[in-house]
């Protein structure tokens, strides 16, 4: 049922708005009003979080999942940063399988594959027509249980079991608040000049063990697992810098074959990984802990985008559990950081095209009661590339041009 889309106005402590503010914008496809038409179109609820002066803005589904659909930096006739997937919404239909939403942050649980996966049941050839995401992360919704001056919190309880049969009982709990420019200045350490439009929220990801057992690496561990979808372009390249002082393999490029060089560089000078996107070449790459650094992301040249994510790198010994499918060396030898460049599949078929960059949390190793939480924050700041400059510089160590030059 459709309830009418709720605003969360951060200028105004915790009022509440029960009508969109008007906006004398054209409603074209690619910005962020046209989103918010969409699905309002389709009759599906929406929470939005509108930073003071309107122009940052948040939009929320709660039925997929407290999914964080899209954002914008400039208001409505602003651009629409994540990736949604129109055809299908509109279609109405429901795939017993996954259903490809879109959305620029979802919440998924690890590992995918491997004898701890949760998206195959046991004893079943870990292949694409094997695959099934969990209801709870693909078709049930997350209610909300909260609302705070700047935030909205969602939670549910589910139990899954894994390929190996073993049985979790879990609450999952999910906020996200609306950061407003200082808070974004402190946590990247930068000053946002003139010139730039900025919008940014934080998640806060909680997994708690609801059972009467303690979750142990032999029965599995789940991990939170965040993946946002945004648009490609010829003109975009993610970024990732990583630990030049760390150990083991800097990257991992072969989860659906070895990426082609023109397409992965990694600079050993810099300590920074490149990879091309644009929506043409099915590829995914993983960072693993022992590079890990707790910042990545991506420019797009043409739109002088560029978005950032951060998020919670733990200290001492952890376990990320790995999620490549099949049979498996070490099941928690998995990536902290992943990006992946869609394109068409060997039969032809496309599902975007988007791109994502996921960021995953320690394996839960939890006793009952006990919780682990997995924090991110996604920032967008757009507008004249002498500011970005400045920003890039400060955070990566390099210009603009070691980004945009790559490919």
């Amino acid at each position: 049922m459709k309830i009418s889309n709720i605003i969360i106005c951060a200028g105004i402590c915790g009022l509440l708005c029960s009508c969109r503010t008007p906006e004398n914008t054209k409603e074209m496809s690619g910005t962020y009003q046209y989103d918010v038409d969409f699905f309002e179109s389709q009759k599906i609820e929406t929470l939005e979080l509108v930073g003071e002066n309107g122009q940052a803005r948040v939009l929320i589904v709660p039925d997929y999942q407290a999914r964080v659909m899209t954002s914008t930096a400039s208001g409505g006739s602003g651009d629409s940063y994540g990736w949604i997937n129109h055809k299908w919404i509109a279609s109405g239909k429901l795939s017993s399988q996954f259903n490809p939403f879109g959305g620029e942050e979802r919440f998924w649980l690890g590992p995918e594959g491997g004898k701890f996966s949760w998206y195959f049941e046991p004893g079943v050839e870990q292949v694409y027509s094997n695959w099934k995401v969990p209801a709870v992360i693909d078709t049930e919704g997350f209610p909300l249980i909260e609302r705070g001056p700047r935030s909205f919190t969602f939670g549910r309880k589910a139990t899954l079991k894994n390929a190996s049969g073993t049985e979790f009982r879990m609450e999952i709990q999910r906020r996200i608040s609306l950061l407003n420019q200082s808070q974004m200045e402190a946590s990247l350490g930068v000053k946002l000049g003139a010139g730039l439009k900025t919008v940014a929220y934080q998640t806060e990801n909680t997994l708690v063990n609801r059972g009467e057992k303690a979750w142990s690496r032999e029965g599995g561990l789940p991990s939170i697992w965040l993946l946002g979808m945004f648009n490609p372009s010829k003109t975009t390249t993610v970024f990732i810098p990583y630990n030049k002082a760390g150990s083991g393999k800097i990257v991992n490029d072969e989860y659906f074959g070895k990426v082609p060089a023109e397409r992965l560089i990694v600079d050993e000078t810099e300590g920074i990984i490149y990879f091309k996107i644009d929506g043409e070449y099915r590829s995914k790459i993983g960072l693993p802990l022992g590079r890990a650094l707790e910042i990545c992301g991506s420019y797009d040249s043409e739109k002088k985008l560029l978005t950032l994510l951060k998020y919670t790198l733990p200290e001492g010994e952890v376990h990320y559990v790995n999620g490549q499918w099949g049979e498996q060396e070490d099941p928690f030898n998995g990536d902290v950081i992943n990006s992946y460049n869609d394109g068409p599949t060997d039969d032809g078929t496309i599902m975007g095209p988007f791109y994502e960059v996921e960021t995953s949390s320690p394996g839960a190793e939890l006793k009952p009661g006990e919780s682990l939480t997995h924090t991110q924050q996604v920032f967008h700041i757009q507008g004249e590339e002498a500011a970005i400059e400045e920003i890039v510089r400060k955070l990566l160590g390099v210009g603009l041009k070691n980004i945009t030059g790559r490919f």
